[in-house]
């Protein structure tokens, strides 16, 4: 029953604490057998498939939709994405893929980190630099600017 790899997300305004890291999101997946390679562990490709998820549904969280976005000539696209594996995930391991995103100008970073359970082993570090570019042009969005203020207010007022 491939529909049970994701596991209910925790909403934003409920701040993750790690030892030495505040997240503002995650979300919780199952490693499914397609996504391992001929080694048993998941394939390096599908962790950034994990990342963009998790990404997605935050971006749910916080009232913006891209879909809507798009109608209006807003993208939102990856710029760069800087990765550091860890630790492999194989085939039924739980995993959960922790957020924490700042608005730099015309920036929008997530720092995403991915954790096995129970254990909390980290597997990957991760960082996703993001832009927006509105009527074709790279600017700042208002609207996803304001969004992400209200995330780091969430945050700011849990530390």
């Amino acid at each position: 029953m491939e529909w049970f790899w994701l596991v209910p997300a925790i909403p934003f305004f409920i701040s993750i604490k790690s030892m030495t890291q505040q997240y503002d999101y995650e979300l919780s997946f199952i490693v499914r057998d397609y996504e391992c390679d001929l080694q048993g562990v998941v394939n390096n490709s599908v962790y950034q498939n994990y990342l963009e998820h998790t990404r997605h549904e935050f971006i749910k969280t916080i009232g913006l939709d891209f879909a809507d976005l798009f109608s209006r000539g807003i993208l939102v696209v990856v710029a760069r994405v800087d990765l550091s594996y860890k630790t492999s995930l194989r085939s039924g391991d739980s995993f959960v893929v922790r957020l924490r995103v700042e608005s730099e100008g015309v920036k929008y970073v997530f720092y995403q980190d991915i954790y096995r359970l129970p254990d909390e082993k980290l597997c990957l570090k991760g960082i996703v630099t993001t832009t927006s570019l509105i009527n074709g042009r790279l600017s700042v969005s208002p609207e996803i600017t304001e969004a992400l203020k209200k995330v780091s207010k969430a945050r700011l007022s849990n530390e």
